[in-house]
């Protein structure tokens, strides 16, 4: 199955020991809107390098709310690097995440940015 949409998304540094100014960790806050219509919450682990456009993120987000009527909540991986700005992406529910209506959900998401707009097409399928 697959669910499309848009979210909004505010990244917030968080206060961090780090010497090195390249590393940082950022709260993540999500509204989707769509096929699935939730909120998340998560965490941001980014490293930027010398070389500019290279650097990669990780990142855990709680994904809360409702993908095509069915109400609960999961959890998506992130594991991203930017090479001389050409990106590679992998988001992927943690297996055994979801709860609920969405209890045996799996997939991945693959994310968009267009004229500052973020969009999301949501592969998924349910085994209960």
């Amino acid at each position: 199955m697959r669910a499309t949409g848009s979210f909004e998304v505010k990244l917030a540094p968080q206060n961090d020991s780090s010497p090195d100014p390249n590393m940082a960790r950022l709260s993540i806050d999500k509204q989707f809107q769509g096929d699935l219509n939730a909120t998340s919450k998560g965490q941001m682990l980014s490293a930027g390098t010398e070389v500019r456009g290279s650097a990669g993120y990780v990142a855990i987000e709680k994904v809360t709310g409702q993908l095509n009527g069915r109400t609960g909540t999961f959890i998506l991986q992130h594991s991203a690097t930017m090479t001389r700005g050409t990106p590679h992406l992998s988001i992927t529910v943690v297996p055994d995440s979801g709860t609920g209506d969405l209890a045996g959900v799996s997939g991945s998401m693959r994310i968009n940015i267009a004229d500052g707009k973020h969009t999301y097409e949501f592969d998924y399928s349910l085994s209960r």
